[in-house]
């Protein structure tokens, strides 16, 4: 299993947190987070088709991703930290909705718990708009260009924008395709409430993708959940606040 998943790792003592990258990101986007951790094992995957993470043979979907890190977490033996930023969040919710047992807590950085609203005409139009620059040909790193400025905060610098450019620009057409597609059929509103592991959320104050309000709203409706918001931060919580975040992480980890 391990062998057809790219990971990046850092510290060799404590429990294990595992890192889910955003849909436009890779493992990459969380070194400086997972470098600013104390005393835990911080492991960051690249999600299938991403990197050198082979794809997953029956099509991407959110129980199938779930599945998929199952197997990961098997053969680590113990419960892990699960930390999930945008989809990555989403897979983590679904992950511990499906295998709770595997997991010690869950951290949502700028995630929801669905897509979008209750109508399909919203996702049908997401899907429309966010699909149409590559039906007329641009290129993923034409698509980043034009996209990450929009999904910042004011304050993020010219070093984090290239970042997320460069992250976006490696990935594959399909998978891209593949992952949007994936994106719009999350719902997990409903189960939230049941969730009974400790639960941190984290919203940019200028994420317009995860907007702070929602996550505040949402982080109400766990069991035992604390909320997080960062000043000045758009949606790309990772790149653009990642000291901030690995104190947040370190603090609710200990506890």
């Amino acid at each position: 299993m391990t062998d057809n998943i790219d990971i990046l790792q850092t510290g060799r003592t404590g429990p294990y947190v595992l890192f889910l990258h955003g849909i436009g990101g890779n493992h990459g986007n969380f070194q400086t987070l997972m470098l600013g951790m104390e005393g835990v094992r911080a492991i960051a995957l690249n999600l299938p088709g991403y990197g050198d993470s082979l794809p997953l043979e029956g099509g991407l979907s959110f129980p199938a991703l779930a599945t998929w890190l199952s197997g990961f977490i098997e053969t680590l033996g113990e419960p892990v930290h699960l930390v999930g930023h945008s989809i990555g969040g989403m897979v983590a919710l679904e992950h511990t909705a499906s295998f709770p047992e595997q997991v010690a807590s869950l951290s949502m950085l700028g995630a929801t718990a669905a897509f979008g609203g209750r109508d399909d005409s919203f996702k049908e139009a997401f899907l429309k708009l966010r699909l149409a620059p590559l039906d007329a040909g641009e290129t993923m790193a034409e698509i980043a260009r034009s996209a990450v400025p929009a999904t910042v905060g004011a304050n993020a610098s010219q070093a984090v924008k290239q970042a997320a450019i460069h992250s976006m620009s490696a990935i594959s057409e399909q998978v891209w395709r593949d992952i949007l597609n994936c994106l719009v059929t999350f719902n997990r509103r409903e189960d939230i409430a049941s969730i009974p592991q400790r639960v941190c959320v984290i919203s940019g104050s200028e994420d317009t993708n995860a907007p702070a309000k929602t996550l505040a709203k949402m982080a109400e409706k766990f069991q035992q959940a604390e909320y997080h918001c960062l000043e000045g931060v758009g949606h790309l919580l990772p790149l653009e606040a990642p000291r901030e975040i690995s104190q947040i992480l370190d603090k609710f980890i200990a506890r």
